[in-house]
Protein backbone atom coordinates (compact mmCIF):
# COMPACT_ATOMS: atom_id res chain seq x y z
CA UNK A 1 0.00 0.00 0.00
CA UNK A 2 1.47 3.16 -1.21
CA UNK A 3 0.11 6.15 1.34
CA UNK A 4 2.91 8.86 1.42
CA UNK A 5 6.22 9.53 -0.45
CA UNK A 6 7.73 8.94 2.15
CA UNK A 7 11.68 9.56 0.57
CA UNK A 8 10.48 13.11 0.44
CA UNK A 9 11.77 15.67 3.99
CA UNK A 10 9.56 18.20 3.02
CA UNK A 11 5.72 17.77 2.23
CA UNK A 12 3.09 20.18 1.41
CA UNK A 13 -0.81 19.15 0.97
CA UNK A 14 -3.84 20.96 0.08
CA UNK A 15 -6.58 20.77 2.74
CA UNK A 16 -9.97 19.87 0.91
CA UNK A 17 -12.70 22.44 0.60
CA UNK A 18 -14.72 20.84 3.10
CA UNK A 19 -12.38 22.18 6.28
CA UNK A 20 -11.79 25.89 4.93
CA UNK A 21 -10.00 27.06 7.76
CA UNK A 22 -7.72 24.29 6.84
CA UNK A 23 -6.77 25.70 3.02
CA UNK A 24 -3.63 26.97 3.44
CA UNK A 25 -0.86 24.89 2.32
CA UNK A 26 1.65 23.95 5.26
CA UNK A 27 5.35 23.06 5.06
CA UNK A 28 5.91 20.42 7.72
CA UNK A 29 9.30 18.44 7.94
CA UNK A 30 8.43 14.73 7.34
CA UNK A 31 11.20 12.40 9.34
CA UNK A 32 12.99 10.16 7.06
CA UNK A 33 12.84 6.64 8.25
CA UNK A 34 15.10 4.26 9.97
CA UNK A 35 16.70 2.19 7.23
CA UNK A 36 18.83 -1.46 8.06
CA UNK A 37 21.44 -2.77 6.15
CA UNK A 38 19.24 -5.89 6.44
CA UNK A 39 16.19 -5.32 4.78
CA UNK A 40 15.02 -9.37 5.56
CA UNK A 41 11.70 -9.79 7.59
CA UNK A 42 12.43 -9.93 11.29
CA UNK A 43 9.58 -12.17 11.47
CA UNK A 44 11.33 -15.52 10.70
CA UNK A 45 13.06 -18.54 12.74
CA UNK A 46 13.76 -22.09 11.47
CA UNK A 47 10.99 -24.76 11.50
CA UNK A 48 13.52 -27.07 13.55
CA UNK A 49 13.61 -24.51 16.23
CA UNK A 50 9.82 -23.77 16.35
CA UNK A 51 9.02 -27.42 16.44
CA UNK A 52 11.59 -27.90 19.43
CA UNK A 53 9.58 -24.82 21.07
CA UNK A 54 6.22 -26.60 20.41
CA UNK A 55 7.54 -29.65 21.92
CA UNK A 56 9.32 -28.50 25.22
CA UNK A 57 5.50 -26.69 25.86
CA UNK A 58 3.70 -29.29 25.05
CA UNK A 59 1.37 -26.69 22.87
CA UNK A 60 -0.25 -29.41 20.00
CA UNK A 61 -2.19 -30.77 23.51
CA UNK A 62 -2.63 -27.33 24.21
CA UNK A 63 -3.90 -26.43 21.27
CA UNK A 64 -6.57 -29.07 20.74
CA UNK A 65 -7.95 -27.58 24.19
CA UNK A 66 -7.92 -24.18 22.83
CA UNK A 67 -9.68 -24.94 19.74
CA UNK A 68 -11.98 -27.63 20.64
CA UNK A 69 -15.13 -26.02 20.66
CA UNK A 70 -17.97 -27.72 22.80
CA UNK A 71 -21.01 -24.84 22.83
CA UNK A 72 -21.75 -24.14 19.47
CA UNK A 73 -23.49 -21.20 20.31
CA UNK A 74 -21.29 -19.15 22.20
CA UNK A 75 -18.87 -17.24 19.75
CA UNK A 76 -16.57 -16.53 22.53
CA UNK A 77 -15.58 -19.55 23.43
CA UNK A 78 -12.86 -19.56 21.27
CA UNK A 79 -11.46 -16.28 22.65
CA UNK A 80 -11.92 -16.70 26.49
CA UNK A 81 -10.91 -20.33 27.01
CA UNK A 82 -7.22 -19.57 26.28
CA UNK A 83 -7.47 -16.88 28.53
CA UNK A 84 -9.08 -18.85 31.42
CA UNK A 85 -6.64 -21.36 31.03
CA UNK A 86 -3.30 -18.87 31.61
CA UNK A 87 -5.33 -17.77 34.72
CA UNK A 88 -5.35 -21.30 35.79
CA UNK A 89 -2.19 -21.93 35.05
CA UNK A 90 -1.13 -19.03 36.70
CA UNK A 91 -3.06 -20.79 40.13
CA UNK A 92 -0.47 -23.49 40.00
CA UNK A 93 3.03 -20.80 39.15
CA UNK A 94 1.59 -19.32 42.76
CA UNK A 95 1.69 -23.06 44.20
CA UNK A 96 5.17 -23.56 42.13
CA UNK A 97 6.92 -20.43 43.77
CA UNK A 98 5.43 -21.02 47.31
CA UNK A 99 6.67 -24.37 47.53
CA UNK A 100 10.12 -23.68 45.84
CA UNK A 101 12.78 -24.74 48.20
CA UNK A 102 15.70 -22.92 47.49
CA UNK A 103 17.12 -20.57 50.12
CA UNK A 104 18.17 -17.37 48.27
CA UNK A 105 14.61 -17.20 45.69
CA UNK A 106 13.19 -13.99 46.14
CA UNK A 107 9.80 -15.22 47.43
CA UNK A 108 8.54 -11.94 48.09
CA UNK A 109 8.73 -10.31 44.99
CA UNK A 110 7.70 -13.64 43.07
CA UNK A 111 4.39 -13.16 44.85
CA UNK A 112 4.26 -9.79 44.39
CA UNK A 113 4.95 -10.46 40.42
CA UNK A 114 2.30 -13.27 40.21
CA UNK A 115 -0.62 -11.21 42.49
CA UNK A 116 0.02 -8.52 39.96
CA UNK A 117 -0.25 -10.39 36.30
CA UNK A 118 -3.17 -12.68 37.93
CA UNK A 119 -5.32 -9.18 38.77
CA UNK A 120 -4.28 -7.88 35.07
CA UNK A 121 -5.41 -11.14 33.68
CA UNK A 122 -8.86 -11.05 35.64
CA UNK A 123 -9.15 -7.49 34.19
CA UNK A 124 -8.75 -8.43 30.81
CA UNK A 125 -10.82 -11.53 31.41
CA UNK A 126 -13.52 -9.11 32.79
CA UNK A 127 -13.24 -6.69 29.55
CA UNK A 128 -13.88 -10.14 27.60
CA UNK A 129 -17.06 -11.00 29.58
CA UNK A 130 -18.70 -7.67 29.04
CA UNK A 131 -22.04 -7.85 27.44
CA UNK A 132 -21.51 -11.26 27.35
CA UNK A 133 -24.98 -13.23 26.63
CA UNK A 134 -24.50 -16.63 25.66
CA UNK A 135 -21.72 -18.24 27.95
CA UNK A 136 -22.58 -21.57 29.90
CA UNK A 137 -23.52 -20.62 33.02
CA UNK A 138 -25.05 -22.00 36.25
CA UNK A 139 -28.26 -19.87 37.72
CA UNK A 140 -27.44 -20.45 41.50
CA UNK A 141 -30.92 -18.61 42.00
CA UNK A 142 -33.21 -21.36 40.59
CA UNK A 143 -32.24 -24.38 42.69
CA UNK A 144 -34.23 -22.59 45.65
CA UNK A 145 -31.30 -23.09 47.67
CA UNK A 146 -30.96 -27.09 47.39
CA UNK A 147 -27.59 -28.59 46.59
CA UNK A 148 -27.11 -31.25 44.63
CA UNK A 149 -24.47 -34.39 45.54
CA UNK A 150 -21.71 -33.24 43.40
CA UNK A 151 -21.79 -29.73 44.12
CA UNK A 152 -20.61 -30.13 47.53
CA UNK A 153 -18.19 -26.92 47.81
CA UNK A 154 -21.03 -24.98 46.97
CA UNK A 155 -23.08 -22.75 49.87
CA UNK A 156 -26.22 -21.19 50.27
CA UNK A 157 -27.22 -18.08 51.60
CA UNK A 158 -29.68 -15.39 50.99
CA UNK A 159 -29.77 -11.61 49.70
CA UNK A 160 -32.81 -8.85 49.35
CA UNK A 161 -34.66 -10.85 51.89
CA UNK A 162 -36.32 -13.63 50.66
CA UNK A 163 -33.73 -14.44 47.54
CA UNK A 164 -31.97 -17.21 48.26
CA UNK A 165 -28.31 -17.63 46.04
CA UNK A 166 -26.40 -20.87 46.02
CA UNK A 167 -23.13 -19.59 45.55
CA UNK A 168 -21.12 -22.56 43.94
CA UNK A 169 -17.45 -22.80 44.02
CA UNK A 170 -15.64 -24.77 41.05
CA UNK A 171 -14.35 -28.49 42.44
CA UNK A 172 -11.38 -28.47 40.18
CA UNK A 173 -9.64 -24.96 39.86
CA UNK A 174 -6.68 -24.99 42.36
CA UNK A 175 -7.75 -21.43 43.67
CA UNK A 176 -9.69 -22.88 46.40
CA UNK A 177 -7.08 -25.18 47.58
CA UNK A 178 -4.61 -21.89 47.76
CA UNK A 179 -7.37 -20.37 49.77
CA UNK A 180 -6.60 -23.13 52.38
CA UNK A 181 -3.01 -23.73 52.14
CA UNK A 182 -1.63 -21.37 54.54
CA UNK A 183 1.79 -20.45 52.71
CA UNK A 184 -1.27 -19.00 49.94
CA UNK A 185 -3.95 -17.94 51.92
CA UNK A 186 -3.24 -14.07 51.74
CA UNK A 187 -2.40 -14.59 47.73
CA UNK A 188 -5.62 -16.34 46.84
CA UNK A 189 -7.55 -13.92 49.12
CA UNK A 190 -6.83 -11.32 47.46
CA UNK A 191 -7.34 -12.96 44.20
CA UNK A 192 -11.11 -13.57 44.90
CA UNK A 193 -11.47 -9.74 45.90
CA UNK A 194 -9.99 -8.98 42.48
CA UNK A 195 -12.23 -11.25 40.88
CA UNK A 196 -15.25 -9.68 42.59
CA UNK A 197 -14.46 -6.13 41.89
CA UNK A 198 -13.40 -6.88 38.13
CA UNK A 199 -16.77 -8.83 37.09
CA UNK A 200 -19.40 -6.19 38.55
CA UNK A 201 -19.51 -4.81 35.01
CA UNK A 202 -20.86 -8.20 33.56
CA UNK A 203 -23.54 -10.49 33.61
CA UNK A 204 -21.89 -13.28 35.92
CA UNK A 205 -18.84 -13.89 37.30
CA UNK A 206 -16.49 -16.69 37.07
CA UNK A 207 -17.39 -19.01 40.16
CA UNK A 208 -14.00 -19.45 41.97
CA UNK A 209 -14.96 -18.98 45.13
CA UNK A 210 -15.22 -15.22 44.87
CA UNK A 211 -17.82 -13.67 47.61
CA UNK A 212 -20.64 -12.63 44.62
CA UNK A 213 -22.31 -10.10 46.76
CA UNK A 214 -24.28 -9.46 43.53
CA UNK A 215 -25.99 -13.10 43.41
CA UNK A 216 -24.89 -12.96 39.76
CA UNK A 217 -25.00 -16.58 38.15
CA UNK A 218 -21.61 -18.58 37.84
CA UNK A 219 -19.85 -19.43 34.69
CA UNK A 220 -19.56 -22.88 34.84
CA UNK A 221 -15.84 -22.69 34.66
CA UNK A 222 -15.20 -26.71 35.06
CA UNK A 223 -16.77 -27.35 32.09
CA UNK A 224 -15.38 -24.23 29.93
CA UNK A 225 -12.00 -24.22 31.20
CA UNK A 226 -11.70 -28.49 32.02
CA UNK A 227 -8.54 -27.60 34.98
CA UNK A 228 -7.95 -31.61 35.25
CA UNK A 229 -7.20 -31.62 31.86
CA UNK A 230 -5.21 -28.68 31.77
CA UNK A 231 -3.29 -29.85 34.42
CA UNK A 232 -2.59 -32.95 33.14
CA UNK A 233 0.21 -30.80 30.92
CA UNK A 234 2.04 -29.21 34.20
CA UNK A 235 4.72 -31.64 33.32
CA UNK A 236 7.33 -31.05 30.42
CA UNK A 237 8.62 -33.71 28.21
CA UNK A 238 11.96 -32.12 30.28
CA UNK A 239 11.39 -32.76 33.63
CA UNK A 240 13.95 -35.48 34.34
CA UNK A 241 16.44 -32.43 34.29
CA UNK A 242 17.29 -31.34 37.57
CA UNK A 243 16.89 -27.31 37.54
CA UNK A 244 14.00 -25.49 39.60
CA UNK A 245 13.55 -22.72 36.78
CA UNK A 246 12.63 -25.55 34.67
CA UNK A 247 9.29 -25.79 35.80
CA UNK A 248 9.84 -21.83 36.05
CA UNK A 249 10.17 -21.13 32.48
CA UNK A 250 8.09 -23.73 31.06
CA UNK A 251 5.18 -22.38 33.07
CA UNK A 252 6.00 -18.81 32.32
CA UNK A 253 5.36 -19.56 28.51
CA UNK A 254 2.27 -21.26 28.77
CA UNK A 255 0.80 -18.87 30.24
CA UNK A 256 2.48 -16.61 27.49
CA UNK A 257 1.28 -18.75 24.84
CA UNK A 258 -2.18 -18.92 26.26
CA UNK A 259 -2.71 -15.34 26.12
CA UNK A 260 -0.99 -15.55 22.57
CA UNK A 261 -4.26 -17.82 21.32
CA UNK A 262 -6.68 -15.29 22.90
CA UNK A 263 -4.89 -12.12 20.81
CA UNK A 264 -4.78 -14.44 17.47
CA UNK A 265 -9.03 -15.04 18.11
CA UNK A 266 -9.51 -11.60 18.79
CA UNK A 267 -7.44 -9.99 15.81
CA UNK A 268 -10.32 -12.47 13.62
CA UNK A 269 -12.83 -10.51 15.53
CA UNK A 270 -11.49 -7.40 14.92
CA UNK A 271 -11.32 -8.24 11.51
CA UNK A 272 -14.90 -9.04 10.70
CA UNK A 273 -15.95 -6.30 12.98
CA UNK A 274 -14.41 -3.66 10.82
CA UNK A 275 -15.27 -5.63 7.48
CA UNK A 276 -18.72 -5.63 9.08
CA UNK A 277 -18.78 -1.75 9.63
CA UNK A 278 -19.17 -2.55 13.72
CA UNK A 279 -16.38 0.09 14.16
CA UNK A 280 -17.64 0.70 17.76
CA UNK A 281 -17.28 -2.89 18.75
CA UNK A 282 -14.23 -3.38 16.31
CA UNK A 283 -12.28 -0.27 19.18
CA UNK A 284 -13.27 -2.07 21.81
CA UNK A 285 -11.73 -5.32 20.88
CA UNK A 286 -8.61 -3.01 19.76
CA UNK A 287 -7.92 -1.68 23.19
CA UNK A 288 -7.84 -4.93 24.71
CA UNK A 289 -5.70 -6.28 22.40
CA UNK A 290 -3.75 -3.47 23.16
CA UNK A 291 -3.94 -4.48 27.17
CA UNK A 292 -2.72 -8.34 25.97
CA UNK A 293 0.09 -6.79 24.48
CA UNK A 294 1.11 -5.00 27.34
CA UNK A 295 0.26 -8.19 29.59
CA UNK A 296 2.80 -10.47 27.47
CA UNK A 297 5.59 -7.86 28.05
CA UNK A 298 4.74 -8.24 32.09
CA UNK A 299 4.84 -11.96 31.29
CA UNK A 300 8.12 -11.91 29.66
CA UNK A 301 9.37 -9.77 32.76
CA UNK A 302 9.03 -12.51 34.93
CA UNK A 303 12.53 -13.65 33.36
CA UNK A 304 13.97 -10.90 35.53
CA UNK A 305 13.41 -12.74 38.47
CA UNK A 306 14.61 -15.96 37.87
CA UNK A 307 18.15 -17.06 39.57
CA UNK A 308 21.03 -16.30 36.89
CA UNK A 309 22.88 -19.47 37.56
CA UNK A 310 20.11 -21.88 37.69
CA UNK A 311 18.25 -20.18 34.46
CA UNK A 312 21.74 -20.07 32.07
CA UNK A 313 22.57 -23.82 33.13
CA UNK A 314 19.12 -24.50 32.57
CA UNK A 315 19.82 -23.05 29.20
CA UNK A 316 22.80 -25.12 28.78
CA UNK A 317 21.01 -28.54 29.73
CA UNK A 318 18.21 -27.64 27.32
CA UNK A 319 20.56 -26.50 24.39
CA UNK A 320 19.09 -23.46 24.16
CA UNK A 321 20.80 -21.24 21.37
CA UNK A 322 20.66 -19.19 18.15
CA UNK A 323 20.44 -20.87 15.15
CA UNK A 324 21.77 -17.48 13.15
CA UNK A 325 23.15 -13.88 14.40
CA UNK A 326 19.95 -12.52 13.51
CA UNK A 327 17.53 -14.24 15.01
CA UNK A 328 15.78 -13.76 18.38
CA UNK A 329 14.51 -16.43 20.34
CA UNK A 330 10.36 -15.14 20.90
CA UNK A 331 10.35 -15.81 17.16
CA UNK A 332 10.61 -19.83 17.96
CA UNK A 333 6.53 -18.94 18.92
CA UNK A 334 4.56 -19.24 15.67
CA UNK A 335 1.91 -17.82 17.55
CA UNK A 336 3.76 -14.50 18.56
CA UNK A 337 4.97 -14.47 14.63
CA UNK A 338 1.31 -14.84 13.55
CA UNK A 339 -0.29 -12.00 15.82
CA UNK A 340 2.75 -9.43 15.42
CA UNK A 341 2.22 -10.30 11.40
CA UNK A 342 -2.46 -9.63 11.97
CA UNK A 343 -1.76 -6.87 14.22
CA UNK A 344 0.62 -4.80 11.36
CA UNK A 345 -1.71 -5.76 8.68
CA UNK A 346 -4.70 -3.73 10.46
CA UNK A 347 -2.81 -0.54 8.10
CA UNK A 348 -5.09 -2.00 5.43
CA UNK A 349 -8.18 -0.98 7.09
CA UNK A 350 -7.52 2.39 7.44
CA UNK A 351 -8.87 3.20 3.97
CA UNK A 352 -12.31 1.25 4.48
CA UNK A 353 -12.69 3.03 8.24
CA UNK A 354 -12.01 6.41 6.17
CA UNK A 355 -14.44 5.20 3.36
CA UNK A 356 -11.79 5.76 0.44
CA UNK A 357 -9.57 3.93 -1.73
CA UNK A 358 -5.90 4.05 -1.81
CA UNK A 359 -4.69 6.89 -4.36
CA UNK A 360 -3.20 4.33 -6.88
CA UNK A 361 -0.62 7.58 -7.91
CA UNK A 362 0.31 7.94 -4.46
CA UNK A 363 -1.31 10.75 -3.37
CA UNK A 364 -2.63 11.78 0.08
CA UNK A 365 -5.84 10.84 -0.30
CA UNK A 366 -5.70 8.79 3.42
CA UNK A 367 -4.30 11.29 4.64
CA UNK A 368 -6.80 14.07 3.77
CA UNK A 369 -9.69 12.35 4.91
CA UNK A 370 -7.77 11.57 8.51
CA UNK A 371 -7.48 14.92 8.63
CA UNK A 372 -10.96 15.88 7.90
CA UNK A 373 -12.48 12.75 10.93
CA UNK A 374 -10.14 14.28 13.10
CA UNK A 375 -11.07 18.10 12.44
CA UNK A 376 -15.10 17.72 11.94
CA UNK A 377 -15.35 15.75 14.93
CA UNK A 378 -18.76 14.20 14.00
CA UNK A 379 -17.96 10.40 14.17
CA UNK A 380 -16.48 9.40 17.42
CA UNK A 381 -16.59 6.10 16.78
CA UNK A 382 -14.62 6.14 13.58
CA UNK A 383 -11.84 8.28 15.82
CA UNK A 384 -11.55 5.80 18.79
CA UNK A 385 -10.86 3.04 16.31
CA UNK A 386 -7.63 4.83 14.34
CA UNK A 387 -6.77 5.86 17.96
CA UNK A 388 -7.20 2.27 18.95
CA UNK A 389 -5.00 0.99 16.06
CA UNK A 390 -1.94 3.32 16.86
CA UNK A 391 -1.91 2.38 20.83
CA UNK A 392 -2.11 -1.54 19.35
CA UNK A 393 1.11 -0.61 17.80
CA UNK A 394 2.83 1.31 20.23
CA UNK A 395 2.19 -1.27 22.63
CA UNK A 396 3.09 -4.30 20.08
CA UNK A 397 6.92 -1.90 19.68
CA UNK A 398 6.97 -1.80 23.51
CA UNK A 399 6.97 -5.25 23.82
CA UNK A 400 9.34 -6.10 21.15
CA UNK A 401 11.70 -3.09 22.99
CA UNK A 402 10.96 -4.61 26.74
CA UNK A 403 11.57 -8.29 25.12
CA UNK A 404 15.27 -6.97 24.14
CA UNK A 405 16.32 -5.63 26.96
CA UNK A 406 15.60 -8.36 29.12
CA UNK A 407 16.97 -10.42 27.11
CA UNK A 408 20.15 -8.89 27.62
CA UNK A 409 19.68 -8.73 31.46
CA UNK A 410 18.52 -12.68 31.80
CA UNK A 411 21.41 -13.98 28.78
CA UNK A 412 24.04 -11.43 28.36
CA UNK A 413 24.35 -8.71 25.98
CA UNK A 414 25.94 -10.68 23.88
CA UNK A 415 22.34 -12.37 22.65
CA UNK A 416 20.03 -8.99 23.24
CA UNK A 417 22.51 -7.95 20.39
CA UNK A 418 22.03 -10.96 17.92
CA UNK A 419 24.87 -12.37 18.77
CA UNK A 420 27.18 -9.42 17.29
CA UNK A 421 30.25 -8.59 18.93
CA UNK A 422 30.42 -5.30 18.01
CA UNK A 423 26.56 -3.50 17.91
CA UNK A 424 26.52 -1.03 15.37
CA UNK A 425 23.99 2.17 14.81
CA UNK A 426 21.99 0.50 11.96
CA UNK A 427 22.07 -2.89 13.92
CA UNK A 428 20.31 -5.76 11.48
CA UNK A 429 19.23 -8.12 14.46
CA UNK A 430 15.29 -8.68 14.18
CA UNK A 431 13.99 -7.45 17.47
CA UNK A 432 15.44 -3.71 16.25
CA UNK A 433 14.00 -4.30 13.33
CA UNK A 434 10.74 -4.27 14.57
CA UNK A 435 10.88 -1.40 17.16
CA UNK A 436 12.96 0.95 14.62
CA UNK A 437 10.69 0.75 11.62
CA UNK A 438 8.47 3.31 10.54
CA UNK A 439 4.72 3.95 11.53
CA UNK A 440 2.40 1.29 10.45
CA UNK A 441 -0.27 4.07 9.66
CA UNK A 442 1.75 6.80 8.26
CA UNK A 443 -1.34 8.56 6.57
CA UNK A 444 -2.96 9.02 10.13
CA UNK A 445 0.44 9.74 11.28
CA UNK A 446 1.20 13.06 8.62
CA UNK A 447 -3.02 13.79 8.69
CA UNK A 448 -1.71 14.33 12.89
CA UNK A 449 1.28 16.35 12.26
CA UNK A 450 -0.24 18.54 9.39
CA UNK A 451 -3.10 19.26 12.23
CA UNK A 452 -0.98 19.85 14.41
CA UNK A 453 0.71 22.78 12.29
CA UNK A 454 -2.55 23.93 11.44
CA UNK A 455 -2.97 25.22 14.92
CA UNK A 456 0.64 26.31 15.98
CA UNK A 457 0.14 28.48 13.42
CA UNK A 458 -2.86 29.38 14.29
CA UNK A 459 -2.38 30.16 17.28
CA UNK A 460 0.43 32.57 16.80
CA UNK A 461 -1.36 34.38 14.26
CA UNK A 462 -4.09 34.93 17.00
CA UNK A 463 -1.30 36.12 19.00
CA UNK A 464 0.17 38.61 16.37
CA UNK A 465 -4.06 40.04 16.33
CA UNK A 466 -3.39 40.82 20.19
Amino acid sequence: MVELDWKAKMVSSDIPKKSPKLSNKLQVSIPTPFRFSNMSSPLSTSPSASKAYDYYLRLPELRKLWETEEFPAWKNEVVLKPALHALEITFRFISIVLSDPRPYLNRREWTRRLQSLTTSQIELIAMLCEDENEAPILDLTSSNGVLTRESSSAEVWKIHGETTVVNRTSEASLLPRLVTWQKSEDVAQKILYSIECEMRRCPYTLGLGEPNLSGKPNLDYDAVCKPNELHALKSSPYDHIENHENSTLYTTNQILESWIQTAKQLLKRIASGIDAGSFEAAAGDCYILEKIWKLLEEIEDLHLLMDPNDFLHLKSQLQIKSVNETEAFCFRSKGLVEITKLSKELKHKVPFILGVEVDPNGGPRIQEAAMRLYSEQKEGNKVSLVQALQAIEAALKRFFFGYKQVLMIVMGSLEGKGNRVVACSDSGDSLSQIFLEPTYFPSLDAAKTFLGEFWSREQGESRLKK
